[in-house]
């Protein structure tokens, strides 16, 4: 379950600038036209006193009141209580048991919870070896999920997006079945995105190119999947994920470099719990870094990848066993006391050592001393680390002067899932009227 307060750091104000992981984008809106209709300056009024209420309330570590709201926001008690009746009619918030001795004139006062099972944001990820689709409440709560493992390297996107359009389809239904409405939806690809985010430009491990995905996912369903549908890279969002909980965990907004391997290798910067994708989305493919320029051959056709040393094939390649192992496998091996338990030690060690190359050049520039380490690296990190902090303390000019922190996240399955369900949820928190009925 996602904490308190997540959907309302992937909506605040300060981020706005940060790229589109910062604020919903326009397209996730419902747009209406204020300046055209009287009475537009206290529509725009309204909307923005219900969003600042929206973000109090979710970013709130112990539940508030109305009373509590107004002497945050500095709003009469009277607005406020207009304002929060228009989000439990929206199915934004909820009320909670009454408190004696919070309320005014000795009433109790009524905590204000983000809404269970009334709206729900769906998470759809492709990778090479499984396909899931995940809905999420407004309390980070599944709803419904479902996961299937398959081959998906080299294969045709024509087949695969309507499996896993079919998939989510089934996931959206059962969130619906539990009373949910699903807002929108968010595709996970291991690869570059168009700036329209309905297109593939580049996934070398699935040997995708220049894709229109969203046709292809929704079929004939497009209704079923919410207001809007995007596809967005699996690292980032998975990034997405994992700063929430990071953050539910310290209570505190989170800074780090996330780097997950499955079959490749993908990364995310998180500054301040937002998720840095660049100025075309495409930031974070540290896979494509060169460790060693004469190196071997990459998938993508350069030399030297940090892929080639340290995503999940090479490292299986490297130990001796065969690409359906498990990273748990590799473990178990590496604690063998043979020859075959010595490659594989060697096969990790490498993998460390070329991580560390591109996690201090990464370092050098971004000035990100936090490393958290998903997907494959999550069973191997108490084994990478060690020579990754190597790396980093000779390789990293701050590093006398620095703390380095290599950290591991949970081992949720398809983070990137969730954190596609995150990002569809945004559009709640961030226009919290367009969701609010309207009058008859």
């Amino acid at each position: 379950m996602t904490s308190r307060g997540s959907l309302a750091r992937l909506g605040r104000s300060s981020g706005e600038e940060r790229g589109d992981f910062a604020r919903a984008p326009r397209g996730d809106r419902v747009v209406s036209d204020h300046s055209s209709r009287p009475g537009a300056r206290q529509e725009t009024l309204r909307e923005s006193n219900l969003l600042l209420l929206t973000e109090e309330i979710f970013s709130a570590v112990e539940p508030l009141s109305r009373a509590d709201l107004a002497m945050r926001t500095g709003m009469t008690r009277s607005t406020v209580s207009r304002l929060v009746d228009d989000l439990l009619a929206a199915g934004i918030i909820r009320e909670g048991s009454p408190a004696v001795g919070g309320g005014s004139r000795g009433r109790p006062a009524v905590p204000l919870h983000p809404a269970r099972a009334t709206l729900a944001g769906l998470g759809v990820e492709i990778s090479v070896d499984f396909m899931a689709a995940r809905a999420l409440d407004l309390t980070g709560e599944t709803l419904a999920e479902e996961i299937i493992d398959g081959d998906f390297r080299g294969s045709d996107p024509s087949e695969v997006l309507p499996r896993a359009g079919a998939m989510a389809l089934r996931v959206a239904q059962q969130a619906t079945a539990r009373g949910a409405r699903v807002v929108g939806t968010v595709l996970a690809l291991p690869g570059l995105i168009g700036a329209d985010e309905h297109s593939l430009v580049l996934a070398p491990n699935l040997a995708w190119r220049g894709v229109d995905v969203v046709p292809l996912l929704v079929g004939e369903h497009r209704d079923a999947f919410g207001g809007f549908i995007h596809a967005a890279n699996e690292a980032k969002l998975a990034a997405l994920a994992v700063a929430q909980e990071l953050a539910a965990a310290d209570q505190q907004e989170q800074t780090f470099l996330y780097v997950s391997a499955q079959m490749g290798i993908g990364a995310a910067v998180v500054i301040d719990s937002v998720v840095d994708v660049g100025q075309h989305g495409w930031a974070g493919e540290i896979g494509h870094i060169s460790v060693e320029p004469e190196g071997p051959q990459c998938g993508c056709g350069a030399l030297g990848c940090l892929e080639t040393y340290a995503g999940k094939r090479s490292l299986l390649a490297a130990a001796g066993m065969e690409r359906s192992a498990t990273a748990q496998d590799l473990v178990e091996r590496s604690q063998r006391d043979d020859d075959a338990g010595r490659t594989a030690c060697e096969a990790i060690d490498r993998a460390g050592w070329a991580l560390g190359v591109a996690l201090a050049g990464a370092m050098n520039l971004l000035d990100v001393h936090d490393i958290v380490l998903g997907g494959v690296y999550g069973p191997l990190a108490d084994m990478l680390r060690p020579r990754i902090e190597k790396e980093l303390n000779s390789r990293v000019l701050s590093a006398q002067w620095s703390t380095f922190r290599v950290r591991t996240a949970s081992a949720q399955s398809a983070p990137a899932a969730s954190g596609g369900a995150l990002r569809a949820m945004r559009c709640v928190v961030d226009a919290p009227l367009q969701w609010v009925p309207q009058p008859a």
